[in-house]
């Protein structure tokens, strides 16, 4: 595929005139997870109070909030997935859990007082660019607008869930729960349970599952790479150290960054490195799994690093309980009572766990969204998503995206890559209300030129190395991911050229 995304002709519009009941905010953030609290909290610490932020649950916490599943955790240490602006001593384990990253993410909102700026159970169906007040209109499927002069996409890529395209998949009469979804009033214990994938929640809700159902399987696609993770109980007296001296919790955080660092020469390049820490999980499932077939089964056949690499100490010794079966004939179709196979073996099943991921947005947009003169986003973006620096788009002047197109990590915390965003965009919008401007709009031959040289870049990375994953379009266009290190990322974000962006005045 051609790597450069074509940018249509504007459509002439007539802009909306602002309603006289609307106020204009300084800033609209849509999304109140951990981009949003932390962009809130940034725009304060530089003046700006007058914000908004949109969110469409009634909590804050984003994915955080939305996956409670059991086992539900990060693959990134806790110290590492976190604001280093906003450290937390007393984090219980290296790894924590789902509930713990959520209690974190309200501390977050409580200890900044961001809740009074919180709209909750607003869901955004459309934003658009007023060409001639110079303002985003953001309109919610509740009938409410808002008006904002610049806008802060923070709803992040892991909010909707994805069902996988099956036949028969409505046909189920028995339970049904997708592992973003989980219904805690269902009862888990003695049931037969059929669990689809073998993804980042599969393997935290299987371990779980087998200790209290009666039978667990597990359909498989791919076999992923699975390295340890060596998680612990933090002892009392690292929290107190912490806590009395906080340099010694941001030591801990750098080292944990330069060792992450360290590990893109073995995920996001082939080198030598590749193959060693190929060599490590391989010995590691030798070491887990006893069994030569169930070994096989379990092998991957691409590259490490070209899917998401697992975490897991917990997740092959769960696949070899007598109550807990890996299958990896291809589903055929649902049936009433269970999956059905491609040998024709059908498994009578009481509930379905769907571990199948998110609709990451690779292309289109999660709502309308229409920039100068009415051009659509999802038009521009239905090949692949692209921006500049991943947080501006030409054609979209005042908006901008945290862990937008190209800024995933593949090896790092993407806290850390958030921090560099938030950094950027702040930024910006400090360099709209010091000058006097109206907007700030990214010029479309430097978006161009910068997506040709990430595109370049992607093109010699594992990701691109010849795999199916979520990382990719259908037809091979990466949109997701960032190819180089963190710490590049984050040197490109400390620099703002205003050359690079038409403005406006007032």
């Amino acid at each position: 595929m051609n790597a450069e995304v074509k940018i249509p002709a504007a459509r002439p519009r007539k802009a909306k005139a602002s309603p006289a009941d609307v106020a204009v905010c300084e800033v609209l953030i849509i999304g109140a997870g951990f981009g949003g609290l932390g962009a809130a909290i940034r725009l304060r610490q530089k003046g700006i109070t007058d914000i908004i932020i949109l969110e469409r649950a009634d909590e804050v916490g984003g994915t955080w909030r939305d996956n409670t599943y059991p086992g539900a955790a990060c693959d990134i240490p806790s110290n590492l997935y976190s604001y280093s602006f906003a450290p937390n001593p007393d984090w219980s384990r290296a790894y924590s859990c789902s509930g713990e990253i959520l209690d974190y993410a309200r501390h977050l909102a409580d200890s900044n007082d961001l809740r009074p700026l919180i709209r909750f159970g607003r869901t955004v169906s459309e934003a658009s660019f007023d060409d001639i007040a110079g303002h985003w209109l953001v309109t919610t499927s509740q009938g409410e607008q808002f008006r904002g002069r610049s806008l802060v996409m923070a709803s992040g890529g892991l909010a909707n869930p994805s069902l996988p395209k099956i036949p028969g998949i409505d046909s189920f009469e028995g339970k049904r729960i997708h592992s973003a979804r989980w219904d805690h009033d269902y009862d888990l214990t003695g049931k037969r349970i059929a669990v689809i994938g073998t993804g980042a929640s599969a393997i935290q809700i299987i371990p779980e599952l087998v200790k209290v159902a009666e039978k667990v399987t597990v359909f498989q696609r791919t076999p992923g790479w699975v390295m340890p993770r060596m998680d612990y109980r933090s002892p009392e007296w690292s929290k107190a150290l912490f806590r009395a001296v906080p340099a010694t919790q941001s030591l801990l955080r750098k080292a944990l960054y330069w060792g992450h660092e360290s590990m893109a020469f073995s995920f996001i390049w082939s080198t030598p490195m590749t193959r060693v820490v190929e060599r490590i999980s391989a010995a590691f499932l030798r070491h887990q799994v006893s069994d030569p077939w169930l070994r096989r089964q379990l092998t991957p056949d691409f590259r490490i690093g070209c899917k998401r690499v697992l975490m897991s100490s917990e997740y092959y010794p769960a696949l070899q309980k007598p109550n807990c079966k890996l299958i990896t004939w291809p589903i055929a179709t649902i049936s009433p009572k269970g999956i059905r196979t491609a040998e024709g073996v059908e498994h009578q099943v009481d509930c379905i766990v769907f571990a199948t991921g998110f609709d990451i947005c690779k292309a289109g947009t999660p709502f309308t969204i229409r920039g100068l003169q009415g051009r659509v986003l999802a038009e521009e973006w239905a090949r692949g998503a692209q921006a500049y620096k991943s947080v501006n788009v030409s054609g979209y002047p005042n908006l901008s995206f945290i862990l937008g197109p190209n800024s995933g990590p593949g090896h790092n915390s993407a806290l850390v890559y958030m921090e560099s965003q938030i950094g950027y965009i702040v930024g910006s919008i400090c360099r709209l209300r010091e000058q006097g401007l109206k907007l700030l709009d990214v010029r479309p031959e430097v978006q161009r030129q910068y997506n040709r040289a990430i595109q370049k870049r992607l093109a010699r990375t594992n990701w691109n190395s010849g795999c199916k994953s979520w990382y990719l379009t259908e037809d091979g266009y990466n949109a997701t991911m960032y190819p180089g290190f963190a710490t590049q990322y984050a040197v490109q974000m400390g620099h703002f050229n205003p050359k690079h962006y038409r403005a406006e005045t007032v």
